[in-house]
C-alpha cells in the first residue's frame, strides 16, 4: 500500500518551515525529517525520521506557493547563514553562491530541496 504525505505549499515560506511542513507530513505534530539538507536526504534514502511505510510518495500541493517563497532572496538568506558558520576551506564556494544568489542566479532552495527528493527518492515527488 502507497501512503501519500501531503505538504501545503502554502505553508511553507521558509527553508525552516520547509523543515515543519515535512516533518509533521510524516511524523504527525513537532515530527522531524531533517532540519538540514544532509539531514533531510539521510531521512529520504531511510536515515533517522523515514517512514515506517515500505513505500511512500510526497505530493507537494500548491508547490508554485513555495517555488516563489524558495526562491533566490531566501536562497541569500541560507547562504548567507551558512557563509557566517562554514568552514573556512568552504568559503569561497559559498561566497560565489551568494554572490550569484543575490544577482538571481543559480539554483534556488526550492531547486536544492527538489533535486535532493530526486537524488535520494526518485519517483517519490509529485509537485501539485
Amino acid at each position: 500500500m502507497t501512503v501519500v504525505y501531503a505538504l501545503n505549499g502554502k505553508q511553507i515560506s521558509t527553508l525552516e518551515s520547509f523543515w515543519r511542513v515535512m516533518g509533521e507530513a510524516v511524523n504527525g505534530p513537532g515530527g522531524y525529517f531533517g532540519r538540514n539538507l544532509d539531514a533531510f536526504a539521510d531521512c529520504l534514502r531511510g536515515g533517522f525520521g523515514t517512514p515506517d511505510d515500505d513505500y511512500f510518495k510526497v505530493a507537494w500541493h500548491d508547490h508554485q506557493a513555495s517555488r516563489a517563497h524558495l526562491g533566490h532572496p531566501e536562497t541569500v538568506r541560507q547562504l548567507e547563514l551558512q557563509l557566517a558558520r562554514c568552514h573556512p576551506s568552504n568559503r569561497a564556494s559559498v561566497a560565489e553562491d551568494l554572490a550569484a544568489a543575490r544577482d538571481g542566479q543559480g539554483p534556488t532552495v526550492f531547486d536544492w530541496l527538489v533535486e535532493i527528493f530526486e537524488d535520494e527518492a526518485p519517483g517519490v515527488l509529485r509537485l501539485l
